[in-house]
């Protein structure tokens, strides 16, 4: 018995088949094998064409099959993870009405924030546990003003992981969890959030029916079947956030656990036991992929723009040609906790929600000409990540959050040691590192929502742990010291301290 995940990004489709007995992948693929392309028609628009989704998701289907020998009919149950936060109209004949407009797209910026102005900060933070910002329902509000006679033709607006289920099913469904991502879900009254629809003017029935997180969705209908080479039938049984399912492949489901990425970007997800939110507004709080009317369980989505994306501008413009991650990495260890005083803001790759959406830019503190070199610069770069993840994870725990136990994958910034070490010792949480990925993590969610697994403790039994990584005691206060002269510098720059 198999189980197939999707992982549906910006930047590709991934596919992967995981043996339901024994959890391990037996196949994966990814398409595009370069970099999708964004369409960006005006500075600041993002836009992906959902049908290219669908033929590299179907590419990706044929390559596993192909490669594992599976037959299709025995895949009791596929899975989804998705980019969070785009837009996608259908008409009534279920035809795509216009491009997706994705996450990174800014345009919506301006209806968010005179919706949060309008509708009152208290009222929008108690409510949707966020500013309306730049989400999905600001994205509608502008097709409303700049498209009517588009937005007229819209029957139902979905997510990205909404188009797939639709496209395999034939049924339009989404999720409280996906609804709350988009600002449409009112925690308070525990259904959509008919106040931001009021204000936007939206009609209550460009929402499609909800249904659970983990539960059958739609079976694939004849024509995704005759497409895709699957067994027509096959049950759509999970759909996820990138983010949420990022924590959920790493088995955090329960309150005070925490899951981390650090690409490009860097994200910290902690979930959340009550409805609680910033009121500053730094940090996003979404419906996790086990909150239920019964149970709360929110993701609070911590994101820093500038992460592994500082680290790759100093493998290009400071250490020696031809170094590697991993020589950097040992180049890095040379030097004593806190860099002998070099303190790196990684805040270069745009403006910084968790900062209140200044853009203080990347600056580097401390230097001396006569006592630092290459090796200063690449442990301040790092040690400055995680003191950015620190900075966020403070404003977490004020949230209610204990933060004991970081979960993540052995991946881009987590596989130096200098970075792993200094998490740990600076936040004074144990880091566990599991082999796994988003769309092996969508599968295993299938397998739940299947009840193929009884829950989250026999989906996860079988994931790998690869490492654990211990606070070093004696060296707290040299990493306590080092991340208050970096947070003093921060203020400085943000015009305080």
């Amino acid at each position: 018995m198999y189980l197939l995940g999707y992982d549906i990004g910006s930047s590709s489709v991934k596919a992967s088949l995981v043996n339901a007995q024994t959890g391990k992948c037996v196949s994966s693929a990814f398409f595009p094998k370069t970099e999708a392309a964004i369409l960006a028609v005006r500075p600041g628009w993002a836009e992906q064409d959902p049908q290219a989704w669908w033929e590299n998701l179907k590419l990706s289907t044929q390559a596993v099959l192909a490669e594992s020998g599976v037959d299709p009919a025995g895949i009791a149950a596929i899975g989804i993870s998705y980019q969070m936060h785009g837009l996608v109209c259908v008409d009534k004949e279920q035809q795509v009405l216009r491009p997706a407009i994705i996450w990174c797209d800014s345009r919506a910026v301006p209806y968010g924030r005179r919706a949060f102005e309008a509708l009152g900060e208290e009222r929008c933070l108690s409510h949707l546990l966020n500013s309306p910002g730049n989400f999905t329902a600001s994205k509608l509000a502008w097709i409303r003003e700049n498209e009517p006679a588009l937005y007229e033709r819209i029957d139902k607006i979905m997510l990205p992981g909404d188009y797939i289920a639709m496209r395999l099913t034939g049924e339009v469904c989404t999720t409280v969890s996906g609804l709350s991502e988009g600002m449409f879900w009112d925690f308070k009254a525990n259904e959509v959030a008919g106040f931001l629809m009021d204000y936007y003017g939206f009609d209550r029935s460009l929402i499609a029916d909800i249904r659970p997180t983990f539960a059958e969705q739609g079976r694939v209908n004849a024509q995704a079947a005759r497409e895709l080479g699957l067994r027509e039938g096959t049950p759509v049984t999970y759909r996820a956030g990138d983010q949420p399912n990022n924590a959920l492949s790493l088995n955090v489901f329960n309150p005070g656990e925490i899951a981390s990425t650090a690409g490009t970007s860097g994200v910290v997800y902690g979930v959340n036991g009550e409805v609680n939110y910033d009121p500053r507004s730094r940090v996003n709080t979404f419906a996790h992929v086990n909150h239920t009317d019964r149970q709360t369980r929110l993701g609070v989505l911590l994101c820093i723009n500038g992460t592994g994306i500082l680290n790759s501008w100093v493998k290009r413009n400071v250490a020696p040609e031809g170094m590697s991650y991993a020589q950097m990495n040992d180049l890095a260890a040379q030097v004593p906790v806190g860099s002998d005083g070099v303190s790196i803001l990684p805040f270069g790759n745009g403006a910084e929600r968790m900062l209140e959406n200044k853009e203080t830019g990347c600056s580097v503190c401390g230097l001396n000409f006569n006592l630092h070199g290459k090796q200063h610069i690449i442990r301040a770069a790092q040690e400055g990540i995680v003191f950015s993840f620190k900075y966020g994870i403070d404003i977490m725990e004020r949230m209610g959050i204990p933060v004991q136990k970081i979960h993540a994958g052995h991946a881009n910034m987590f596989l130096s040691p200098v970075f792993r070490d200094t998490l740990a010792g600076v936040t004074g949480a144990v880091i566990e590192l599991y082999d796994t990925d988003g769309s092996v993590g969508a599968a295993k969610g299938a397998g739940i929502g299947a009840g193929i697994y009884k829950d989250n403790r026999e989906a996860f039994a079988t994931l790998e742990k690869l490492a654990v990584i211990e606070p070093d005691v004696a060296k707290r206060d040299a990493y306590g010291e080092a991340y208050a002269r970096w947070k003093c510098n921060l203020e400085k720059a943000m015009g305080g301290c």
